[in-house]
């Protein structure tokens, strides 16, 4: 019998994470299997248990990773201040963004069926929105982050909602348009809060 060191079974349980949050993001939660989820990462299904409890419990860890992701490549490395928003807001509306669901934002491809997910997968969302969020929300308001973090989730809220739309869209040249409407939305409120 071989026995795996521990950094190996960290490895393949990091890689089961991503690449179920990525199957998760292109076909959904629903949509998701445990043999395809498994498959995707190159391992049987036996494999699973070995590493998660459940389905549920790899959909909230998956959840949780895919908002650590978003929020260490997106928002952490964005400027600070208006410019940092604006990245972001330019980054999240981009073509790119909407057209690669796998490797895109969760909220956008999975908020729909997060809303009726059980407990655990709603809290790992919730913690990782609101990291999301405060990086907004510091950039919103430098001295005051609080003050701005329901305008940041408000904010989150429309940038999802037009990115879906967006993706629902079978005339293209409406989408592109969409997402050009959603920066300047987004801009716009911006702009309104630093003004208040």
């Amino acid at each position: 019998m071989v026995r795996y060191t521990k950094e190996h079974k960290q490895e393949t349980r990091q890689r089961i994470i991503e690449t179920a949050g990525r199957r998760l993001k292109r076909h959904g939660i629903d949509g998701s299997g445990v043999a395809a989820l498994m498959k995707d990462a190159g391992l049987t299904n036996g494999t699973f248990y070995a590493y998660f409890t459940s389905k549920d419990d790899l959909v909230a860890t998956a959840v949780a990773d895919q908002l650590r992701a978003q929020h260490e490549n997106i928002v952490a490395q964005a400027a600070p201040g208006r410019a940092g928003l604006e990245q972001m807001v330019r980054w999240y509306f981009s073509t790119e963004q909407r057209d690669t669901i796998e490797d895109g934002c969760p909220n956008a491809a999975l908020l729909d069926e997060i809303g009726r997910s059980t407990d655990r997968t709603k809290q790992a969302y919730t913690d990782g929105a609101l990291t999301l969020i405060d990086g907004f929300a510091a950039r919103l308001a430098p001295h005051d982050p609080p003050s701005a973090r329901l305008k940041a989730l408000s904010l989150l809220g429309v940038m999802a909602g037009t990115l879906q739309l967006s993706r629902a869209l079978t005339d293209r040249q409406l989408a592109d348009q969409l997402l050009e409407e959603g920066i300047r939305n987004a801009l716009a409120l911006l702009d309104a809060e630093q003004h208040n």
